[in-house]
């Protein structure tokens, strides 16, 4: 299979993979449902060493910085109480969290949840969480753009790998709110 995106030796249908994939994405792959086949979700094995935006845009190619999308876990804090989210923003963007974020979840102060927090709650790999197994109970906030971008490059739950989907498929995720200006 040839990935529709990007130029990677190993693109192969996500279902097929799931040995490769921590288990809260197994369970969402393993779920699939809605307008997007599941045939369109694709695996694509990726150094582990370059998952970061920066390294692996300069390996894989720089094009693939408009066509790639980071979702990062977000704490809402309002009295006593705090709300986990997740932010889905073009690479090349980063998350409004004081703005949009905040306003969103009608929270008094936001910020990036620590490292701990978001791989202790998600059951996915720091530099690879991805939208697709979060909790249900999560509100998932998508920047428009990325929605608007037609194949999007997104982690796989692990650092080896990355999903490439529909962007349309991340505005019916669940717990999905489509955004303008998320990414800033």
């Amino acid at each position: 299979m040839r990935a529709p995106i990007g130029i990677f030796d190993d693109a192969r249908a996500a279902v097929d993979c799931l040995g490769l994939l921590p288990r809260p994405v197994v369970d969402a792959v393993s779920r699939w449902s809605g307008e997007v086949p599941l045939e369109q979700l694709i695996y694509v094995d990726t150094d582990p060493e370059i998952a970061d935006t920066a390294a692996f845009v300069e390996h894989y190619g720089q094009e693939l910085l408009d066509e790639s999308a980071n979702c990062v876990v977000v704490a809402g804090r309002r009295g006593g109480g705090s709300t986990l989210a997740a932010c889905v923003v073009l690479s090349g963007t980063r998350v409004d969290v004081n703005g949009v974020v905040r306003r969103q979840l009608g929270a008094r102060k936001a910020s990036f949840a620590s490292m701990d927090t978001a791989t202790g709650a998600t059951g996915m790999e720091y530099g690879g969480i991805t939208p697709i197994g979060l909790p249900a109970d999560w509100p998932l906030l998508v920047d428009s753009a990325v929605v608007d971008t037609e194949w999007v490059l997104i982690g796989s739950g692990r650092r080896r790998g990355k999903l490439i989907l529909p962007g349309k498929a991340f505005a019916a995720l669940p717990g999905a709110v489509v955004l303008a200006g998320l990414g800033v």
